[in-house]
């Protein structure tokens, strides 16, 4: 089910030319850019421009997805690497924006009530709503698969992600992940953030 849809470039990217740069993408994000667990690729669609440009160059600057636990994203830098140059991956990170977001089906084992109340550390950059802040360098968590955010919030704690002393927005993250005292807290925070509505 599309939930919400694009509102327009931020820059001056070209979506044509990053729909073609996004074939490499397809084959784990989906057409749609929806996801897939089976393939550990986390949903793209409707992900703001500044985040995906952001992500995709920590891929490809060793910043991400070269610790040596970070298996997934280790899959993910040679992808990025495809996209050789800057405009390449602003046009791919356009195309991505430009693409309807849609709601995730939750997975087993989290509680999105409990979550709510484990949600209020996240909400001051996050959103209430999960639209996420670019004045905070905060991404917005609504519509993306809880199990990924569970991961990438695993990763926070356990210095997989954050600690490179390059990624300053993860390391802003990390204490924030530290406040989740267990794995259960995790699935229960990342099922809230994943079905709240966004913008």
């Amino acid at each position: 089910m599309v939930i919400a849809t694009y509102s327009g470039l931020a820059s001056g990217a070209d979506v044509s030319a990053g729909k073609a740069g996004y074939a490499v993408c397809m084959a784990c994000h989906g057409a749609d850019a929806a996801g897939n667990k089976a393939l550990n690729a986390p949903a793209l669609a409707a992900l703001p421009e500044w985040y995906v440009q952001r992500q995709l160059n920590n891929y490809k600057q060793g910043i991400r997805g070269a610790h040596r636990d970070d298996m997934f994203g280790a899959q993910m830098r040679p992808m990025a690497m495809v996209l050789t140059t800057d405009a390449a991956v602003a046009d791919v990170s356009a195309y991505v924006a430009s693409l309807p977001r849609t709601a995730p089906a939750p997975t087993p084992g989290g509680n999105a009530s409990k979550g709510k109340a484990q949600y209020a550390v996240c909400l001051a950059c996050h959103g209430a709503s999960g639209e996420g802040n670019k004045a905070l360098n905060a991404p917005p968590l609504a519509g993306q698969h809880d199990w990924y955010i569970a991961r990438q919030l695993a990763n926070f704690k356990a210095g997989v992600r954050g600690a490179h002393p390059k990624d300053s927005f993860g390391a802003q993250m990390r204490p924030m992940a530290m406040v989740l005292q267990n794995e259960q807290a995790i699935k229960d925070v990342s099922a809230y953030a994943s079905g709240l509505p966004g913008k």
